[in-house]
């Protein structure tokens, strides 16, 4: 945890009172450098327990580079892509920006919701007959935003349901807005959240017959970490446990282009889901958007509360109050995602990083480790039985250099595995899957 001291402000000496020194060391905050606030901490930030994942994935990974500074480190950790952005679409964003220099092309703030076209867009090409309609769809600059928005939206007298593991702001997200209750550190878990374990013994879907009601269930598919795509049969038992428990599904589709194996890309291909569930997707892991940032959430006009009121309605106020609309640059980029040469070129990107999986997949074969994912998903889940993750995550760093993320940084559930994202150049998945082999054979 961050040791907290107060040096932002330097007072004179005999502005410090006694009563703030004697709280400070009663909290154990440390020596007072400075004069505080009379504002207390947010006690639910108090609940998070060390740094947000992938931050601390960085600061070991710098921290590594310190120590070997002629080491070529190599990262299947953090899930960023690495690939280009198709030229067709980042010219569509080129243009766009330079024609903001012309009095005919300036705009300024678009619609909160997105540009119109491009929710139109988007209801069509990802859900075709579904019945999305282009006013239940809203843009946004990511997916992961837009899980801390839905968050707001819910609020903090929520209970909740995660699969185990998860991606990790499912529940980073419900312990910032008061939903989590208190860590337990022995189980690795927040008393007031539940968790679904979804591993290899229950094909990563959770017994859901044995597990207690809850108002919200976040369910990813392809899951991250796992890279498990739920089957039809799967999700039609999941969206009937909703519906028999009245609760409401946050359906999380970001790698939804990587599937090919027939299973659901949508949680509206399952009849009733529209009454039951909100999806969040992103352009981030297809068309190369990690730093551009566009996504969108569908809330459909069937989805209510308990009184009867419309989810969209309340959904579109806090995007009319919490944000002021996506990047016009990025939407232009979005809609460039979705014509025809669009289309065939993220699909050329999506192809590109299967091969890396399939690489990293088959490494783990020859090495007679138990992978899975690496089909539906850009992410291999390798087994290491009877090993802390944590550990595997250091021996790897320490005799490789290469950076991988311990499962249980996904949840309890994630203990003894490790994720490895097929997001990387060719030659630096094939240099891994070399370093790999030296290290365990």
């Amino acid at each position: 945890m961050f040791k907290v001291s107060c040096h932002s402000l330097m007072p004179c000496p005999n502005l410090l009172q006694p009563r703030a020194s004697l709280l400070v060391q009663k909290e154990g905050i440390g020596k007072m450098h400075g004069r505080c606030t009379k504002v207390a901490r947010n006690p639910n930030m108090e609940r998070l327990r060390n740094n947000y994942l992938f931050p601390e994935i960085s600061s070991r990974e710098m921290e590594h580079i310190k120590k070997y500074p002629n080491a070529e480190v190599i990262s299947l950790g953090i899930g960023d892509t690495t690939e280009p952005i198709p030229d067709i679409i980042a010219s569509a964003m080129s243009d766009y920006a330079r024609s903001l220099s012309t009095p005919e092309g300036y705009r300024g703030y678009g619609a909160e919701q997105g540009n119109q076209a491009l929710r139109q867009a988007i209801a069509q090409a990802f859900y075709g007959d579904l019945a999305v309609k282009g006013t239940e769809v809203f843009v946004s600059d990511g997916s992961q935003c837009d899980i801390s928005r839905i968050q707001l939206l819910l609020g903090s007298e929520m209970t909740i349901a995660v699969q185990d593991p998860s991606f990790p702001a499912y529940i980073d997200s419900s312990v910032i807005i008061g939903q989590a209750g208190d860590f337990h550190p022995k189980t690795g878990k927040y008393r007031s959240i539940e968790y679904m374990k979804c591993g290899p013994q229950n094909h990563f879907f959770p017994d859901l017959w044995n597990t207690p009601r809850t108002d919200i269930i976040f369910f990813c598919s392809p899951n991250n970490p796992t890279g498990h795509a739920a089957s039809r049969e799967q999700l039609e038992l999941l969206v009937e446990f909703a519906r028999e428990n009245g609760s409401i599904i946050v359906y999380d589709t970001a790698y939804a282009a990587y599937i090919t194996d027939g299973s659901p890309r949508s949680i509206y291909e399952i009849p009733g889901a529209r009454e039951v569930a909100i999806e969040v997707s992103s352009f981030s892991k297809s068309a190369g958007f990690t730093g551009v940032r566009l996504g969108w959430t569908v809330v459909p006009d069937e989805l209510l509360y308990s009184n009867g009121f419309p989810v969209v309605n309340d959904f579109n106020r806090i995007i009319c109050t919490c944000f002021n609309g996506a990047s016009n640059i990025a939407q232009a980029g979005g809609l460039a995602c979705l014509s025809p040469e669009g289309v065939s070129a993220r699909r050329s990107v999506v192809d590109y990083y299967k091969e890396n999986a399939q690489i990293l997949l088959d490494t783990f074969s020859y090495l007679g480790l138990k992978a899975y994912g690496g089909v539906n998903a850009p992410y291999v889940w390798v087994h290491f039985p009877g090993l802390r993750s944590w550990d595997v995550f250091s021996e790897i760093l320490g005799k490789t250099h290469i950076i991988t993320v311990p499962g249980s940084g996904f949840g309890p559930g994630g203990e003894e595995f490790i994720r490895v994202t097929a997001f990387g150049h060719r030659e630096t998945i094939l240099e891994a899957s070399t370093r790999l082999k030296s290290l365990f054979l």
